[in-house]
């Protein structure tokens, strides 16, 4: 059984973008559009974004699991490129500290009208083209080297992934438990 929209025909891509808008209006909802709680995330002060981003892995990773296993959905697992990662890391990391913002935080807080995070979404997009324009110099140099191949963490370790999907959801649910909730009412906290 396979879902009755292709994610390349028109109305797939319409499914994305409410999808898409959706997933901005969440985002927004759970404040992690607002600088103050990206940046109390890091001074260790509001545990917001932590709170957002395990849910979102536990229920995303879960749901789709879920559609594989029913086989609604298949995966499409990328290669996995040790420089490329490690690069992309520190570029990614970089960005965060200069914008406050990752990119989906960034792009929703530009929808609220954010300049900072305007700004920071056309960098994004710069940032991308300049990517598409100097990947085809870079994909079987620089981007192949450490070359792990397609790998899942059920390929390199003996857990299965039910298991894995257990353990996450714990450590998740233990980190829920243990951290301060944030305080709504100082958000320069």
């Amino acid at each position: 059984m396979s879902l009755p929209i292709s994610t390349s025909s028109t109305g797939g891509l319409i499914v994305a973008a409410i999808a898409g808008l959706i997933f901005g209006v969440l985002l927004h909802r759970g404040r992690v559009t607002d600088y103050n709680v990206i940046v109390n995330q890091f001074r260790l002060k509001d545990f917001t974004v932590l709170r957002i981003m395990f849910t979102a892995i536990v229920v995303g990773g879960i749901g789709v699991a879920l559609l594989h296993a029913n086989d609604l959905a298949s995966f499409h697992i990328k290669p996995t490129y040790l420089a490329a990662v490690i690069v992309g890391a520190l570029i990614f990391g970089v960005g965060m500290v200069l914008l406050g913002y990752c990119p989906g935080t960034g792009v929703a807080a530009a929808a609220t009208g954010r300049l900072h995070a305007i700004v920071g979404f056309v960098g994004m997009i710069a940032g991308g083209i300049v990517y598409a324009f100097t990947y085809p110099a870079m994909k079987d140099g620089f981007l192949a080297i450490g070359d792990q191949g397609k790998i899942r963490m059920t390929d390199i370790t003996p857990v299965p992934e039910v298991v894995w999907w257990i353990l996450l959801t714990v450590v998740a649910l233990t980190l829920f438990k243990l951290l301060p909730k944030a305080q709504k009412d100082s958000p320069g906290a």
